[in-house]
Formats: structure tokens, sequence, C-alpha cells
């Protein structure tokens, strides 16, 4: 199994910024792409950033040129970094990785859920 723990939300003003990060342990073979998500109350989960193992990324269209999306290989750990923050980005943010465990041979797909960090932006 593949577990993610997340890390580095909280409560900020507008304008301020935070740091979040996911670090994926457990029977990983290797690690394909990983993302963020949001939910807000009362609202779907949505697709915030995603990176691929080759560092090729993508953002909505609400966060680009605020939000940036990285990873560190070696840690199997995925950061997304919130400059700028708005109210409007308050939301539980969630972790998502797919890769490939190695659990039996051969290796098989897999996709894990972090258990979510909240993220409060006060005006």
């Amino acid at each position: 199994q593949v577990q993610l723990v997340e890390s580095g939300g909280g409560l900020v003003q507008a304008g301020g910024s935070l740091r979040l990060s996911c670090a994926a342990s457990g029977s990983i073979f290797s690690i394909n792409a990983m993302a963020w998500y949001r939910q807000a109350p009362g609202k779907q989960r949505e697709l915030v950033a995603g990176i691929t193992s080759g560092g090729s990324t993508n953002y909505a269209d609400s966060v680009k040129g605020r939000f940036t999306i990285s990873r560190d290989n070696a840690k199997n750990t995925v950061y997304l970094q919130m400059n700028s923050l708005k109210p409007e980005d308050t939301a539980v943010y969630y972790c998502n990785v797919f890769g490939l465990d190695r659990l039996s041979p051969p290796p098989k797909p897999f996709e894990s859920w972090g258990q979510g960090t909240q993220v409060t932006v006060s005006s």
C-alpha cells in the first residue's frame, strides 16, 4: 500500500502565501503523475495543478501565475507553493498520486489520495 501525508495548510490573510507538502511512502515501485486538487464547501473537487514524472506541469486557470507545483523524486514528495492567495482559494486541498506499486511482481498501477489539508484565506 501507498500512504500520502500532507502538511502545510492553515489560515492566512489575502495576499499571503502557503506551501503545501505531500510525501508518499510504502510499497512504491515508481511514481508517475502527482497532483493537487481542492474542494470548497458545496462545490465539486477540482484539479488545481499536476506534474508528470518528467516535470511537465499544468494548472487550473484560476491559479495560473500564483501557484507553483514541484516535486522531489528522491523524496517522493510533491509541493504546492501558493502565493497571492485569495479568499476564493479557501478549500480542503488533497494530494493525488499515480504510480506503480511493488506489493507483488510485476508492479501494478495504484492511485492514492491524501487525507486533505485545510487552507483558509481571510479577506
